[in-house]
């Protein structure tokens, strides 16, 4: 497993530049799920998106634009960027289009897997994602559930992480790379960074029981880590809050894991939450 299997890096466009930002597809990855891409937007411009055999959700990293997935044009879009509130996202079932005109600068993220399933566009607004606290002591962060497996959606589901700098996440590390439903089941996970202060950065440790091709992935702002197998815990660098959008699909919708039975009782440790969060709202 080389590092270029395991992480994706943005471009870096100018400012006021627009285009795509990253490009990854299915064939890219070497997997069977999902196909990952972020663009930015300049005020004024459009961009399009049809489904055949696809489904897809876009999440809208920051700014305002008018938006119709088919139900008419509405504007969507509230915060600056990953760090200034929670998100709308489009849900887009195969055989569908969608249309943005950027207001502001904007930035988003699309995820497509394949699908034929016959399900209806919808529109996930900040009032309808479920915002919580987990963990504990300098393992808190916040959740931000976007596409859940209750969602009608075929086979994405769809999470925002927040995690305070100095802290751990993804924590007691946890894997979902065998299908044994209903104790775990096997996903393909994309991870992708936004950090609050550009400078900074995160670490993500992939590793099996085994030891067997484990590898520390330093993150940076834009950067995408690919999940494969294994466990995968997530720390902040100290003075930098850390965002990653999680994008999973595989076997089964559902989001069942096995932990790292050498590191679970540290949940025993934890006193309290973390005082820094949520720190998005």
């Amino acid at each position: 497993m080389s590092e270029s299997d395991c992480i994706v890096h943005s471009l870096d466009l100018p400012a006021a530049g627009s285009g795509e930002l990253l490009h990854l597809t299915r064939s890219d990855a070497k997997w069977e799920w999902m196909s990952f891409f972020v663009r930015r937007l300049q005020p004024g411009n459009v961009y399009r998106s049809r489904t055949e055999s696809e489904e897809a959700v876009f999440v809208l990293l920051g700014g305002t634009c008018k938006a119709d997935w088919g139900k008419g044009l509405q504007t969507i879009g509230k915060r600056k960027d990953v760090f200034d509130g929670l998100p709308y996202a489009v849900y887009l079932p195969a055989g569908h289009e969608v249309t943005f005109t950027a207001e502001t600068v904007c930035e988003i993220a699309e995820c497509r897997v394949p699908s034929t399933a016959k399900l209806e566009p919808a529109l996930v607004t900040p009032e309808r994602v479920s915002s919580g606290l987990r963990g504990g002591g300098n393992a808190s962060r916040q959740i931000v559930d976007i596409i859940t497996p209750a969602f009608p959606a075929d086979k994405l589901m769809v999470i925002e992480v927040y995690t305070p700098g100095g802290n751990w996440s993804s924590y007691p590390p946890h894997k979902h790379d065998v299908h044994n439903p209903p104790s775990e089941v096997d996903l393909d996970e994309i991870y992708y960074y936004r950090i609050r202060q550009p400078e900074g950065f995160a670490l993500q440790h992939l590793y099996s029981y085994d030891g067997a091709e484990a590898r520390t992935m330093k993150a940076t702002n834009g950067d995408a880590v690919l999940v494969r197998s294994g466990f995968h815990p997530v720390v902040a660098g100290p003075g930098y809050d850390v965002y990653y959008l999680n994008f999973l699909a595989g076997s089964a919708r559902a989001l069942a894991v096995t932990e790292d039975a050498n590191h679970v009782w540290i949940r025993s440790t934890w006193n309290a939450t973390d005082p820094r969060l949520p720190l998005v709202k």
